[in-house]
């Protein structure tokens, strides 16, 4: 241990058990629901070791009389039950109908905090997390959900290509290299990512898209290595599709023309 203070995710329902289509356990009074629930406009959030990231969760909530609003919104690690995402207790809702409304809350992650989210290591918050939230209509009626949403908080990698040299004769051997590294949330510094598949990619001159040439796997510092007979000029990438707890990267191109 290393006198870190924990964010440990408080719970839902405890009285009242009942199963709905959007939350695994919920408890309430009255008719309102949550009817649906979108993060991040359905994509996975991506952190890094420097940049603030904020993101949406939208709740789609309903009531014969109306929606009031969000009164209670956490996100945290499926698994761990920690979190390191805030969020302000700002909300907006839009009526779709009498009955329906989107409640939007905003959240919130700052790498200088995640380190202390964890006794052990925070990198492990990485992967899925889900969302419980408590809604209100306004009659009155209220309900709070657990997991109403899943989704995935991945950490940052970062992914480069070198070709050398830069001009050759058709029908010569280059080298191409390149480094996948990704965000480690303890110390806030990017490292080399290990036994990692990543695939180099070429793109002939004035084609549209680069097709995959070979898979190669990270060596232990995250190095990227291996040699291609060149037959066009063109642009060589490297492209990593991401695992559950990191991100997808592809490198910027790097071109090579023929003498």
């Amino acid at each position: 241990m290393r006198g870190r203070t924990a964010w440990v995710a408080a719970g839902g329902a405890a009285a009242l058990v009942l199963t709905t289509a959007t939350g695994a356990h919920a408890e309430g009074r009255g008719d309102i629901r949550v009817v649906k629930t979108v993060v991040n406009g359905g994509g996975n959030v991506i952190v890094g070791t420097s940049k603030t990231i904020r993101y949406p969760i939208d709740i789609t909530v309903k009531d014969n009389s109306g929606v009031k609003g969000l009164t209670h919104v956490s996100t945290f690690s499926k698994t761990l039950l920690y979190t390191f995402a805030d969020w302000n207790d700002d909300s907006s809702c839009t009526k779709k109908s009498t009955t329906t409304s989107v409640c939007r809350a905003t959240m919130t992650i700052d790498p200088a905090w995640i380190a202390d989210s964890d006794d052990i290591d925070s990198n492990r918050l990485a992967g899925v997390w889900q969302v419980n939230a408590t809604v209100k209509a306004n009659d009155g009626d209220y309900w709070i959900s657990d997991d109403i949403a899943e989704y995935k908080v991945k950490r940052a990698a970062q992914l480069t290509t070198v070709i050398a040299p830069g001009k050759v004769a058709k029908g010569a051997a280059v080298t191409v290299t390149g480094k996948l590294s990704r965000a480690n949330w303890e110390d806030r510094k990017y490292h080399g990512f290990p036994g990692q598949q990543v695939r180099l990619q070429f793109r002939k001159k004035g084609a549209a898209r680069y097709g995959t040439v070979r898979t190669v796997t990270t060596d232990g510092a995250g190095k990227l290595s291996t040699r291609v007979t060149v037959t066009s000029a063109g642009s060589w990438r490297w492209y990593f599709p991401g695992t559950t707890t990191t991100s997808m990267r592809v490198s910027a191109g790097d071109a090579l023309d023929l003498k």
